[in-house]
């Protein structure tokens, strides 16, 4: 048994978790009522994602700036400038779509007891107090915003602590480092449990009446994902993207889609970016950061559900109301995860923006909850393997301004 699991830990994680997914596909067809033992597999693992994700992203940022020394050099601000640009032009992506593919939906229910944000100043606000949140609270609700202001705030305040300090919270950090290696490690039954309990409960006959939609909404995210950042990464790099697009979109998207959580992908993240020889010191603090603001798929969402809103009502769009929604959805988008709901909610605030009233707008909200079986998981994935692509992306652009030779075609940089 032991050789056994040491043959099976030697096989790539993306591999082990393709036999889970395939595992977890027979097992719904074959043995759809055993729902409780096979999906406490995927509960568990999302569940031991989410609770080690806080502590993680908390330790690791306070220990790379209690440790960052003056002059050295971080891509933040590059990174930043990548999560803007991929993120308002899959706002734009989307709103040319909806144009070319006009849908028209068949409104429905279910959404009426959910509160959306007034405005695009509420979901700010609502980002502001969520930096400024207790920490106790920001770590027991997951408020990634709140839990990195008061990482940055302790890591610098750290940096005049003694040896010894820096040491333990190093120590703490590499223990937490461990913990996240051995949950990925079960990922393989994580997905199993999580592939089973998608399709033995929702099936995908719901989707059948929103086809044209889901169609728009997953082509959009499939041409983000593969022609729009690889265009991105080429112009910074100037090297072939597809083996690093591929490798983020394999072994980030993958999991993101089924935990359909960007923040329980942050360990799965940190390792990929460990394993690409990046910056600690920037992927610490740009991978948790892109979690909560990186949010193309988001942005795509916002803006296809809402001109699938005005093309039903029949309502014109001027070339200039056009790009103030895709402004607006890559604003929103970002804000999203400072607001319960994420982008789904946040459609009433663009829908607003062409006079649509919040009864209609929660009609569409109604929808986007029935789509958001195939939505949600293809959102999460884009999101996701995004912050790790920008990350990696920053620093190949950094590399090849020095002049110093890089390559993205293998499993470490160079």
């Amino acid at each position: 048994m032991k050789n056994l699991l040491l043959k099976w830990n030697q096989v790539s994680l993306v591999k082990r978790i393709l036999v889970g997914l395939v595992i977890g596909l027979i097992l719904a067809l074959a043995i759809p009522d055993a729902t409780k033992w096979v999906s406490i597999f995927g509960t568990l693992f999302v569940g031991a994602l989410k609770a080690v994700a806080p502590i993680l992203v908390l330790f690791i940022v306070m220990n790379a700036l209690s440790r960052h020394k003056s002059g050295t050099q971080t891509n933040m601000k590059s990174i930043i400038v990548l999560y803007a640009i991929g993120t308002t032009l899959a706002g734009l992506v989307g709103v040319v779509a909806s144009f070319i593919f006009p849908v028209s939906l068949t409104l429905t229910t279910g959404a009426e007891d959910v509160a959306p944000p007034g405005g695009i100043l509420e979901v700010l606000q609502t980002l502001l107090f969520n930096v400024v949140a207790n920490p106790v609270d920001a770590i027991i609700n997951a408020n990634y915003i709140g839990i990195l202001a008061w990482a940055i705030l302790l890591g610098m305040a750290l940096r005049q602590a003694t040896d010894s300090t820096k040491d333990m919270l190093d120590n703490f950090s590499d223990a937490i480092s461990t913990l996240v290696k051995w949950v990925i490690n079960l990922a393989p039954l994580g997905i199993m449990g999580l592939v089973y309990d998608a399709i033995s409960t929702n099936g995908l006959s719901a989707l059948a009446d929103y086809g044209q939609l889901l169609l728009v909404l997953l082509g959009c995210m499939f041409f983000v994902a593969l022609i729009v950042n690889p265009i991105i990464v080429y112009f910074y790099t100037r090297k072939n993207p597809y083996p690093l697009v591929l490798k983020c979109v394999r072994e980030s998207g993958i999991t993101a889609f089924f935990t359909r959580s960007s923040a329980a992908n942050i360990p799965v993240n940190m390792r990929i970016c460990e394993e690409l020889d990046l910056d600690e010191d920037t992927y610490s603090v740009s991978i948790p950061l892109g979690a909560t603001v990186n949010m193309a798929g988001a942005a795509i969402t916002i803006a296809v559900l809402t001109l699938a809103a005005v093309h039903t009502l029949g309502i014109e769009v001027d070339f200039a109301t056009a790009v103030i929604l895709v402004i607006l959805s890559a604003i929103s988008a970002a804000g999203a995860s400072g607001v319960a709901g994420g982008s789904l909610l946040l459609i009433p605030l663009a829908c607003s923006l062409f006079g649509i009233s919040n009864d209609i707008a929660m009609q569409v909200v109604g929808v986007g909850f029935i789509i958001g079986v195939l939505q949600d998981s293809c959102e999460t994935a884009l999101n996701s393997s995004s912050d790790v692509l920008f990350t990696a992306t920053a620093e190949y652009a950094k590399k090849r301004k020095e002049g110093k030779p890089f390559t993205m075609s293998t499993k470490k940089a160079i």
